[in-house]
């Protein structure tokens, strides 16, 4: 304990007074002390970091429930030499999908056979969840476990059953369960028990947008998780700017969700009314094939030749308003020196060619109805119409707005925890590694402050407009955070979506990497750097991120800069999966090191439940520490270390006489 003068207790009276109501002598101060310091040696709880879910909710939901193989490590570890191996697969598997597992085995088993089965699957269950709940106190337990049968699992587990003066006591609950017909609904409150114990914290690094049908359903997941924090993605601000109000980021928006013929998440996930945008292209690009503009359907899709026709014109349609909408918000901001993105003026209509960075190109595409040669930029009567109402039920959407709310309070440009700094894409650097200047008003911003100002100005567009006018600037910013080559979120030269569209020559498709990626590379120093610009102990440290997909059939490794630079993006999206020929990485931090898992791709919920197939992983010991860690070695322990702290003084204010002691 701590020996503090009475100058310092003293100093600290007024703070010591307030501490006091809460702890109002000795024996209570002493008691909380015990616990926290008995607390600070447990083993540090498991992190799990997910990142570039891209809307692919099966499986995310999956990795969630098998904790990217941690459950299933977790039964393995318990029960692996007292029952097959076909028994632990299924109990992974009810663990994972315990309702759906349970209807199925229903089905295939009589009554009596079905109450053996749920007598002997609590036991198991039982003894793996005491084993999730082993590295915790009980109080954190207690906080975990169901209203309704919270007494229940409190004995089971603190109880042995195999303890001879209680062995019958701990039978008979179990024996009540099932002859009162309440063990189905105990093994799915268990099952979710064990899960949330055996991951304690979860990081989304980015992108939980665009691409995959469900990232309604993903955020959905995530609003009733426990504990998590998250890092912004580029296509997550992109939604948040659609969210507030912004014209150009909700023409995005929308256009990728046809890109991708996932118009379900637009209509019925967040009941964005499409009708106008549909009527207006149906009519002006009638007699239109609009073939750069099919959209990309997964192998799964189901759409009739009428609606992929119609969605190749709401595609096309949606595109030249985005174009439109960006040369206007470039106008507007010169600060922006994007001028050399706005190519709808550099289009010749007499000879069918856009000069692109100073290049004549043919365009593959020169049917233009709405295009005024003399002012490209501006939006017809229509298209004004078409904005306005898509602007309203982006604004009126409850169901988004919500979701962008949470992802505010949850959710920042980066996050430092337990030394490791966490961020979607990169820190902008120049090319000899130093932190990149950039000039926002009348200051220059770099490294560590310059994400923080962008995290400040991200807020301050969508919470500081609340009258939410689409006119309002202040929201560009956040379409600027979608594809700026200034923007960390983003970290390329620029966005090729026209080039893409209407240039065959790939030329001028490619996006050049920021100096970050290929600086980060060639030693640990500029990782190193970067983690000291943080306040990351940079022995200890780790830069996490995700953004870029980890091409693992080239050889590419997700582990870089001698170990730390950790890049998690291993392809979740289906359409990058081609490329990296994985579905996805996921990395987990517990108390014995970092372990990379790389996942073969999902093939679906029902043959994971009906057939235990599991997703296919691969585990890789990044970090192994040499000295288990315990809280003590968390952001969590320090805090816990300045309450013991705090109360020490507390009571050697009480001993001294400084503050009195209440004894009722």
């Amino acid at each position: 304990m701590n020996n503090f003068t009475k100058i310092q207790l003293q100093e600290n009276k007024k703070y010591l007074e307030l501490l006091s109501k809460s702890f109002p002598n000795i024996t209570n101060a002493v008691g909380e002390v015990v616990n926290l310091k008995a607390i600070l040696n447990l083993p540090k709880g498991t992190e799990h970091f997910l990142t570039d879910i891209h809307g692919e909710h099966e499986a995310f939901n999956h990795v969630m429930q098998n904790a990217s193989g941690a459950i299933k490590r977790k039964v393995h570890d318990e029960l692996d030499n007292t029952i097959s191996f076909e028994e632990l697969e299924e109990l992974s598997t009810l663990i994972y999908y315990p309702q759906e597992k349970i209807d199925i085995i229903k089905r295939l088993k009589t009554q009596e056979s079905m109450d053996n089965w749920y007598k002997l699957t609590i036991y198991r269950l039982v003894k793996v969840c005491r084993a999730a709940a082993s590295k915790y106190t009980r109080s954190k337990v207690r906080k975990a476990l169901p209203k309704n049968f919270s007494y229940i699992m409190e004995e089971l587990l603190q109880e042995d059953e195999h303890r001879f003066n209680k062995k019958e006591y701990y039978n008979e609950i179990i024996e009540s369960l099932v002859e009162l017909e309440r063990a189905q609904h105990f093994i799915v409150e268990i099952s979710y028990v064990i899960k949330r114990l055996t991951i304690d914290h979860l990081h989304i690094i980015g992108d939980i947008y665009d691409r995959g049908p469900g990232p309604d359903v993903v955020m959905d997941t995530l609003m009733r998780h426990h504990s998590l924090d998250m890092q912004w993605g580029n296509h997550d601000i992109l939604w948040m700017g659609a969210a507030a109000g912004n014209a150009a980021c909700i023409a995005n928006v929308v256009r990728i969700g046809l890109r991708y013929a996932n118009m379900d998440v637009l209509e019925n996930g967040y009941g964005i009314n499409l009708l106008p945008l549909a009527s207006f292209a149906n009519r002006i690009y009638s007699d239109d094939s609009c073939h750069q503009f099919l959209p990309k359907l997964a192998d799964n899709d189901c759409v009739s030749d009428q609606e992929f026709t119609l969605m190749a014109k709401m595609h096309k349609a949606i595109s030249i308003i985005q174009f439109k909408l960006e040369e206007a918000l470039i106008d507007n901001h010169p600060e922006y020196q994007m001028e050399n993105r706005q190519l709808l003026r550099n289009i010749d209509f007499e000879n069918g060619t856009v000069t692109v960075d100073q290049v004549v190109y043919p365009l593959n595409d020169t049917f233009f109805p709405t295009l005024n040669p003399e002012n490209p930029g501006a939006l017809s009567e229509e298209e004004t119409l078409v904005v306005d109402r898509l602007v309203y039920t982006f604004l009126h959407s409850e169901k988004l707005q919500k979701h962008i709310r949470f992802m505010y309070a949850k959710g920042s440009m980066y996050k430092v925890y337990n030394d490791n700094l966490l961020f979607h894409a990169c820190v902008l650097l120049e090319k000899d590694g130093s932190f990149k200047l950039k000039k926002l008003g009348e200051h220059y911003f770099s490294g560590k402050n310059l994400m923080d100002k962008y995290d400040q100005m991200a807020r301050e567009a969508f919470f500081g407009n609340s009258d939410k006018d689409s006119s309002h600037t202040g929201t560009d910013i956040l379409w600027f955070l979608w594809c700026h080559m200034d923007s960390p979120l983003f970290g390329k030269n620029k966005m090729a979506t026209f080039e893409r569209y209407f240039i065959d020559d790939k030329t001028p498709h490619k996006e050049y990497y920021s100096p970050f990626y290929s600086l980060i590379d060639e030693d640990d120093t500029v990782a190193r750097n970067i983690l000291i610009e943080f306040g990351v102990d940079p022995e200890e440290g780790h830069l996490i991120n995700g953004h870029i997909p980890v091409k693992t059939t080239s050889g590419e490794s997700p582990i870089r800069a001698n170990g730390k630079q950790l890049v998690i993006d291993g392809g979740f999206a289906r359409a990058y999966q081609k490329t990296t020929g994985i579905a996805g990485y996921t990395l987990t931090y517990n108390s014995y090191g970092l372990i990379l898992i790389s996942h073969d791709p999902f093939e679906s919920v029902e043959k994971a439940i009906a057939d235990g197939v599991d997703i296919h992983s691969t585990l890789m010991v990044v970090e192994k520490t040499l000295k288990r860690k315990r809280v003590r070695d968390t952001d969590n322990g320090k805090e816990l270390m300045n309450q013991v702290a705090d109360l020490e003084m507390l009571i050697a204010a009480y001993r001294k006489g400084i503050i009195k002691e209440k004894l009722y």
